[in-house]
């Protein structure tokens, strides 16, 4: 059964291109005043200060597709199933993103027919264009060799997932039959971690951020009945679906018990969280630990679990370490889970994605 690698970011060379044609967030940049910084990523207007650490430092791994395959190699990873990182293009002009799209898409497919066999992709949406072109690129993208799906953040056109201007998008995915990899991208706002947050890196915005803010834009897709309209409707949550696992029961709990609710006759014919999770969503087991991972399996099943990396991002701090924590801490969470049952870890290695986003076709 072969490793498949579902949550896996490349910059390809468009969009490259184009961050670094910029000088306003988002950009990609080296700074004259800090050479030895290197080229620097900034995604989001927080990062953007006059401070040399502004940003995130990047290299050829964010963009070389020979560094993602060297990484494939070294880590026993077969099948990498390759999507743009965020920001994607939700910044872009309304005139400029459908187009923008096409040239991005076209790139990574061809990146994927380079490498026969060793990767797929989800497509890049352009969710800032009028909805039909957005559609229209939907349509596209299900007739492309290698594309798999498409890659989202949580603010849809803008305004949430439970924006109802979203719906022909969701239309369209569904009669595609395309899946939605959902990837979080702002977080919380930062004034929720506190007035020495800076002093502490990226670990409350990432550990804490990123999947409250997944949990949080689901749970409005499930509020304003989403699921109830489009009901093959199918998506991929990163990071194991961030805290939604743990905290579904509780979110049932208080739609049950909401009088507003209620007088809105909105209790009457819905679906519950715990058969979407079981029906419509697929979990990454990027979750780094047992306990998460018994979380995801609890939620959504076995089968519906899928292995990834994040990579590029989290690499080895110390100089002349190969081996990428990240991955041995996501691979050892399945085999110790999954201790004696060789046959369900490998379908969360490779078999689950294999069936789900069908490589052998």
């Amino acid at each position: 059964m072969p490793v498949v690698d579902v949550h896996t970011h490349v910059y390809p060379p468009a969009y490259t291109a184009l961050l670094r044609s910029r000088t306003t967030v988002p950009y990609m940049r080296s700074f004259p005043d800090a050479p030895s910084a290197g080229e620097r990523l900034v995604i989001l207007p927080a990062e953007d200060t006059e401070s040399t650490s502004r940003g995130r430092p990047i290299g050829p791994e964010y963009y070389d597709i020979s560094q993602k395959l060297a990484f494939m190699d070294a880590h026993g990873i077969d099948v990498s199933v390759i999507s743009l990182a965020n920001p994607w293009l939700d910044w872009l002009p309304a005139g400029e993103a459908a187009e923008t799209a096409r040239v991005i898409n076209d790139d990574v497919e061809r990146m994927c027919a380079e490498h026969q066999g060793r990767l797929y992709a989800f497509g890049t949406l352009p969710l800032s264009a009028p909805a039909h072109e957005v559609v229209a690129e939907i349509k596209r993208l299900s007739g492309m060799k290698h594309m798999r799906g498409v890659i989202m953040g949580t603010s849809g056109l803008g305004s949430g997932l439970d924006d109802p201007a979203l719906n022909p998008i969701w239309a369209a995915i569904e009669e595609s039959k395309q899946l939605i990899f959902l990837h979080p991208h702002y977080g919380l706002p930062g004034d929720v971690y506190g007035p020495r947050a800076n002093d502490y890196g990226h670990v409350l915005p990432l550990a804490m951020g990123f999947p409250l803010e997944t949990t949080i834009a689901v749970t409005r897709m499930l509020l304003s009945g989403v699921w109830d309209r489009f009901q093959n409707l199918e998506v991929l949550l990163a990071h194991s679906g961030g805290t939604l696992p743990f905290l579904a029961g509780r979110i049932e709990s208080c739609i049950a018990h909401d009088a507003h609710l209620k007088h809105e006759g909105k209790l009457e014919k819905r679906r519950d969280l715990w058969d979407i999770l079981k029906k419509n969503i697929y979990l990454d087991a990027v979750v780094y630990a047992d306990p998460g991972l018994k979380a995801a399996i609890e939620a959504s099943g076995a089968d519906r679990l899928l292995f990834g990396t994040d990579h590029p991002f989290f690499p080895p701090l110390d100089e002349g370490e190969t081996e990428w924590l990240s991955v041995k801490s996501n691979s050892n969470a399945v085999k110790s889970v999954f201790q004696g049952d060789q046959k369900t870890a490998d379908a969360i290695m490779g078999g689950n994605a294999v069936r789900i986003l069908r490589l052998d076709d």
